[in-house]
């Protein structure tokens, strides 16, 4: 071959580097704001508890009793699949998973709640109830609470409770130092937020216990609960939950949609407060754009129609909460919250269901892309990501196993993670032992 002409430019490297300094400021704010996925195993759901109630053996009870719930009314495959409208081919492997799960572990994360669901009590005994809590979720995930995530959510910054929620997170995380420091998977829990500067003020308590303990700063993150009209929209007319997040510091770890609080907030009728509602489509719009791409999670928020009662009313509980599952799901919220044992049948049949049924088309999809191999759908980097990150949520919540992705993809974590854009550490996977 002849040689190539010289490819012709007006361009200089000097104009180059101009730009690239112009935009310096530009890609560091990039790069502090939105460093994406922290790689870390999300939990599919909390459970809260409130802080009187809690013992170290709630954990077990809630999936003897969520067993129990199945034992009574639907104690097999067939008639578990029937209730939910589950197709026959994942009618054996999701009941089976289910039964495994809230054998093995029934709760994925799970709050010990001092706010609403506790309620106003004496000083000396939200007290002990703090001092107690810390006792309780203090070691590793297989002690007493064997949750993999678990934490407190104090009451909130508003002044008629700021020091009554400020003293317990102090006895709690005190209590922590005491037992051994914060153990893994510790999560705290601010509500009613309504202002950043509230969620400075958490961003300064942090700090401060850090620095008394010679804990590494950045150790203590929280999540905020969106659950205030004044959280989404300011009453300036800004949106208000990137503001939130950059008030965080980097702190800020997950946003939990309040599903009853925003609703009531809004006017909307005790009988239609659910999340489905509009009201609740659009808070958790404005949440998920504002947290794309910062690495902070997104929750939904709960239903309070619970499995109780004859067969009839567990089924059409069930049934209810399936379907909400399986929306927010779809609406790429993975994570939500669970009131009740008998929510948890529904819960792990709906999350297992979503990723086994997506399994075999988004393991080839992600095959060939990966071998650069023709097909009917031309995918993207950014869909790459987007498969890649639907199979380690089903790998992390047990919905799928690894050999079986493997076999169809034939790609390891590693090279899922690499796909996915994320640094692959976190807690363990949450799949059969």
């Amino acid at each position: 071959m002849g040689k190539q002409p010289a490819i012709a430019t007006t361009f200089t490297r000097a104009v180059s580097r101009r730009i690239g300094a112009s935009l310096a400021h530009v890609d560091a704010e990039l790069a502090r704001r939105y460093p994406g996925d922290p790689g870390t195993r999300q939990p599919v759901h909390t459970v809260y508890v409130p802080a009187d109630a809690a013992s170290a053996g709630t954990v077990r009870a809630w999936g003897d009793r969520a067993l129990a719930a199945l034992d009574e009314h639907a104690p097999d495959a067939a008639s578990f699949a029937a209730v939910l409208g589950l197709p026959d081919a994942l009618a054996a492997p999701v009941y089976e998973r289910v039964r495994a799960k809230l054998e093995r572990e029934p709760v994925e994360d799970l709050r010990i709640d001092f706010e609403d669901g506790y309620g106003v009590r004496p000083d000396a005994e939200e007290d002990a109830a703090a001092a107690r809590a810390a006792r309780l979720l203090a070691g590793g995930p297989g002690g007493a609470t064997a949750a993999p995530y678990r934490g407190i959510r104090i009451k909130c910054m508003e002044a008629a409770v700021r020091d009554r929620g400020i003293r317990t997170l102090d006895v709690f995380l005190t209590g922590l130092m005491e037992a051994g420091g914060p153990p893994d998977g510790l999560v705290l829990t601010l509500p009613k937020v309504t202002y950043p500067a509230q969620v400075t003020a958490m961003v300064r308590l942090a700090e401060e216990f850090e620095e008394a303990h010679g804990l590494p700063a950045g150790r203590l993150g929280f999540e905020i609960q969106i659950e205030t009209t004044q959280s989404v929209l300011g009453a300036d007319g800004r949106a208000t939950v990137a503001r939130l997040i950059d008030a965080g510091e980097g702190r800020v770890t997950a946003l939990h949609y309040g599903t009853f609080d925003y609703s009531a907030a809004c006017g909307v009728a005790a009988a239609h407060q659910s999340p489905d509602h509009p009201v609740a489509d659009h808070a958790k719009a404005v949440m998920q754009a504002a947290a794309a791409g910062t690495g902070v999670r997104l929750s939904d928020g709960s239903t309070n129609v619970l499995p109780v009662g004859t067969t009839e009313q567990v089924h059409r509980a069930w049934r209810l909460h399936h379907a909400l599952v399986r929306r927010s799901l779809a609406r790429a919220y993975y994570q939500g919250w669970d009131m009740h044992p008998g929510h948890l049948p529904s819960r792990y049949a709906a999350v297992y269901a979503f990723y086994r049924e997506g399994l075999e088309q988004a393991a080839a999809r992600l095959a060939a892309y990966t071998a650069r191999t023709p097909g009917a759908v031309l995918d993207e980097p950014a869909t790459a990501r987007a498969l890649s990150g639907y199979l380690l949520r089903g790998l992390d919540c047990g919905a799928v196993d690894p050999e079986e992705v493997t076999g169809l993809t034939g790609l390891g974590r590693a090279a899922l993670d690499r796909l996915a854009g994320r640094p692959g550490a976190g807690v363990a996977s949450g799949g059969p032992a």
